[in-house]
C-alpha cells in the first residue's frame, strides 16, 4: 500500500479500455480525455488548472519575476531586410508587442511604411502572421493567417499598390506555402473537415493554382493523389517562373525523403526528376536556365550540391560532401553560399554557380549565421550572427570586395561579458562523445549547488543550435547554469547522427541525455537536487521516457507539449507524419522499441518523481493535449501516491504548439522558472 497521495489532484474517471498490439494487451483508461472538445474533458482542464493555479498563487515573486522578464525583453527587435523590387521589407518589433510588425522603405534608407501590423489581427494578440509571399512583380502579396497558435492558416491577397485585402479568401491550408506565377499562386490545402480543426485526419493534401480575383471554389487543381492520402504534396516555382516543381514525401509510410517532379511554363503534366519516394531528400536551391541546383543526401549523409539538366536528365556533382554536414544553400548575386556546421557553429562558403569555392565569410565568432539570401541581381546580401550570449546582430555583405559590415546590431541592455559559455563533449552510454553547451554567469563556483537547466531535443534531424534568448538572462543571473546537449537523433553531425537516434535506435537519445545530466553532477555544476530537465515536443517526449527511466536523476523535469503515447500518436491529426522517425505501433518489431519507452506506458508506482510540470495548449493542432492530458492523469494516478513532489499540468489557452504570443511565452517561462527554484527551495533575489 502506497502513502497519501502529497497533492490534492483531481479524481480522474477510468474507463474500461484497452487495445491488443501484437498480442499484447495495453490498457488505455483514460482514452476520453482525447476528446478536447467534451464537457467532461474542459471541465477536467479547469480543475487541473485550479491545482497549478493554487499551487502557483504561493510564490510571491512571480510577478517580479514576470517584471524582469519583460524588462530583458523589452528591446527593438528586427529581421534581416528581404528586397522586392525597389522595396526593402523587413519585421520589426519594438520590445513587448504580442507580434512583430512588417514594414519595408523604398531603397535601404527610405522612409519606413507600415505593410501589416498583426497585432490589429485580434483583441488578444493571438493571431498571427503566418506567411507573407510577395508575387516577382511586387505588385500583390499572399498574406496567411494563423489563429490562437494552430496550424491551419486562413490567406487573403494584399494589394502593394494601396495596402487593401481584395475580396479573396482561402481556408482550410497547412503545410503550404505561397507560390507566385503570372496573376496566381500554388498552394496546398485539405479538404474541409467534418468537425473542429483539431479532430482533422490532415489527409488528402492537394496542390491548387489560386488565379487572384477568384473565389477558393474556382481554384484549379493542381495535383492529388488519393491513393496515398498522407502524403504532403507541395508545389512552387523557379524564381523565373519558367517552372513548377512539385516535391511530395510521404513520411506515414516511415520514408524519410522526397520526390521531385517539374512542369514547364506553358504545359499541364508533372515530369519525374526523381520519381520514387525514398529515404533520401531533394532541395530545390536556383535554377540557370534548365540547369537546377539541388541539395541531397543521397549516397551522401552530409549533404552534397548537384546540377540536374532537364534536357539531358543526367546529375552533376558540383560541391562534394564533406565531414562536415551542410545546414543549407542560398542563391543571391549571381552565387551559392553555403553553410557548414562544424561542432555545431557555423562556417559559410561562397561559391560560384560552378561550385567553384571562392571563399570563406569572416564571422564575428562562434555562433549560429543564417540569411544569405537574395535576388539574382543583388549586389550585397544580409546576413544574422548570434550565440548565446550575442544578440542577434544583422550584417550586410557586399558580394564584390567580399566584406561584411554591421547593418543592425541589437539595443539591449545586456553585457555579454559578464556570461561565459563553454563546449564539452562528454562519453554517452554506449562510449559516443556528446557535445553539449554550458552558459553560466563568469566566477560559478563549482559546488554541486547551482540550479541548472538541462534542455535537449534529439530527433527529427533538427540542431539544436548556439542562440541569443533574453528570458534565459534571469535564470542565468541568479546564478544558475544553462546546458544544451546536442544527443543523437538530431542534424548535428549530418543524416547518420540522425539515424542513430530514430526508430530502433531511440534509446541512443535517452541515454545521451541522462549521461547530460551525469556529467553536470559529476563536474560539480549541480547535483540530483539542483537539476532541472526540459523540453518540448519531441523533446518533451525526451522528458518523459527520462524521468521515468531515471526518476532520481533530477530534481525537477518540464515535459512540454510532448509526445507522450507513443502507440496512438500517428492517430491524431499530422501525427502520422511522425512514422518516418519514431516507427509505428503497428510495426511488431517497432512497436516493441515504442511500448519500452513511451512516457505514457512506463510511469512507475513506489518511486518518488521529479517535480514535474506539463505544459500544453488547448490550441495545439500538431501534438495534440490529449497527449499531455492522459499523461498527466496516469502520473498522477500511478506516481502520485508515491511522490513528494508535485505532479502537476498547466494547459495555456488561446494557444498552440508554440506561444501564440509574447506575452504568453513571458509567461510560461515565468511559471516554468519559479516551479524550478520552488521545488529545489531556492529562493531568487529579484
Amino acid at each position: 500500500m502506497y502513502m497519501q497521495a502529497q497533492y490534492n489532484y483531481p479524481q480522474t474517471r477510468k474507463a474500461d479500455q484497452a487495445d491488443l498490439y501484437h498480442g499484447e494487451k495495453v490498457e488505455d483508461p483514460y482514452r476520453w480525455l482525447e476528446d478536447d472538445n467534451s464537457e467532461e474533458t474542459k471541465k477536467w482542464v479547469t480543475m487541473e488548472n485550479e491545482v497549478s493555479g493554487q499551487y502557483f498563487d504561493k510564490i510571491g515573486y512571480i510577478g517580479k519575476l514576470t517584471d524582469r522578464l519583460n524588462a530583458l525583453y523589452d528591446y527593438p527587435k528586427y529581421s534581416s531586410p528581404f528586397r522586392k523590387g525597389e522595396y526593402y521589407y523587413y519585421y520589426y518589433n519594438s520590445g513587448l508587442q504580442n507580434q512583430s510588425v512588417l514594414y519595408r522603405t523604398k531603397g535601404l534608407d527610405g522612409k519606413a511604411e507600415l505593410v501589416l501590423d498583426p497585432n490589429t489581427f485580434s483583441a488578444d494578440g493571438t493571431t498571427r502572421l503566418a506567411l507573407f509571399s510577395l508575387s516577382e512583380n511586387g505588385k500583390y502579396a499572399a498574406v496567411y493567417f494563423s489563429k490562437g497558435g494552430s496550424d491551419w492558416n486562413e490567406a487573403k491577397i494584399l494589394d502593394m499598390s494601396n495596402l487593401t485585402y481584395l475580396r479573396d479568401t482561402l481556408s482550410w491550408i497547412k503545410v503550404s506555402g505561397a507560390s507566385w506565377q503570372g496573376d496566381g499562386f500554388y498552394y496546398s490545402r485539405y479538404p474541409k473537415p467534418d468537425g473542429s480543426a483539431l479532430a482533422s485526419k490532415n489527409e488528402d493534401h492537394k496542390v491548387y493554382y489560386h488565379k487572384i480575383g477568384d473565389s477558393q471554389d474556382k481554384d484549379r487543381l493542381i495535383f492529388e493523389d488519393s491513393a496515398n492520402k498522407q502524403s504532403f504534396n507541395i508545389a512552387f516555382t523557379s524564381d523565373d517562373e519558367m517552372f513548377t516543381f512539385l516535391t511530395r514525401s510521404d513520411r506515414g509510410k516511415g520514408l524519410d525523403g522526397n520526390s521531385l517532379f517539374y512542369m514547364k511554363k506553358g504545359t499541364s503534366a508533372f515530369k519525374p526528376i526523381v520519381e520514387k519516394i525514398t529515404n533520401d531528400d531533394y532541395s530545390f536551391v536556383d535554377n540557370y536556365g534548365e540547369d537546377l541546383v539541388i541539395v541531397t543526401n543521397e549516397k551522401a549523409p552530409n549533404k552534397k550540391v548537384m546540377v540536374y539538366n532537364l534536357s539531358s536528365g543526367k546529375w552533376k556533382t558540383i560541391i562534394s560532401e564533406k565531414k562536415e554536414p551542410l545546414q543549407y544553400v542560398t542563391s543571391a548575386g549571381g552565387k551559392l553560399f553555403v553553410a557548414y556546421m562544424k561542432d555545431i557553429t557555423t562556417k559559410v562558403y561562397v561559391y560560384d554557380i560552378n561550385g567553384k569555392m571562392e571563399n570563406e565569410i569572416t564571422l564575428p565568432g562562434l555562433g549560429t549565421a543564417g540569411g544569405f539570401g537574395g535576388e539574382r541581381d543583388d549586389k550585397f546580401v544580409f546576413y544574422t550572427f548570434t550565440s548565446f550570449t550575442d544578440p542577434s546582430t544583422i550584417y550586410t555583405y557586399d558580394i564584390a570586395t567580399k566584406k561584411s559590415k554591421i547593418y543592425r546590431r541589437s539595443e539591449i541592455d545586456f553585457r555579454s561579458e559578464d556570461f561565459e559559455t563553454k563546449q564539452v563533449f562528454y562519453p554517452s552510454k554506449d562510449g559516443t562523445k556528446i557535445p553539449m553547451f554550458i552558459v553560466y554567469k563568469k566566477g560559478l563556483k563549482l559546488n554541486s549547488q547551482n540550479p541548472t537547466l538541462l534542455y535537449g531535443y534529439g530527433g527529427f534531424n533538427v540542431s539544436l543550435n548556439p542562440g541569443f534568448n533574453p528570458l534565459l538572462i534571469p535564470f542565468l543571473e541568479q546564478g544558475g547554469v544553462y546546458a544544451q546537449a546536442n544527443l543523437r537523433g538530431g542534424g548535428e553531425y549530418g543524416e547518420s547522427w540522425h539515424e542513430q537516434g530514430m526508430k530502433l535506435k531511440k534509446q541512443n537519445v535517452f541515454d545521451d541525455f541522462i549521461a547530460a545530466g551525469e556529467y553536470l553532477i559529476r563536474e560539480k555544476y549541480c547535483d540530483s537536487g539542483h537539476l532541472a530537465l526540459r523540453g518540448g515536443s519531441n523533446g518533451g517526449t525526451l522528458v518523459g521516457a527520462v524521468i521515468n527511466q531515471r526518476p532520481d536523476l533530477a530534481k525537477v523535469a518540464i515535459p512540454q507539449v510532448g509526445v507522450m503515447d507513443m502507440l496512438r500518436f500517428q492517430k491524431f491529426t499530422i501525427g502520422w507524419n511522425w512514422i518516418a522517425d519514431y516507427g509505428s505501433s503497428d510495426n511488431p518489431e517497432e512497436y516493441k522499441v515504442l511500448r519500452a519507452y513511451s512516457p505514457l506506458h512506463n510511469i512507475r508506482a513506489g518511486v518518488n518523481y521529479p517535480a514535474v510540470l506539463v505544459t500544453t495548449a488547448d490550441h495545439d493542432d500538431r501534438v495534440v493535449p490529449a497527449h499531455s492530458f492522459k499523461y498527466a492523469a496516469t502520473l498522477q494516478e500511478i506516481a502520485g501516491p508515491s511522490t513528494t513532489n508535485p505532479l502537476l499540468i498547466r494547459v495555456d489557452v488561446n494557444s498552440g504548439h508554440g506561444a501564440s504570443n509574447t506575452k504568453k511565452n513571458i509567461e510560461t517561462m515565468a511559471y516554468i522558472y519559479a516551479f524550478i527554484w520552488s521545488n529545489m527551495s531556492f529562493t531568487p533575489k529579484l
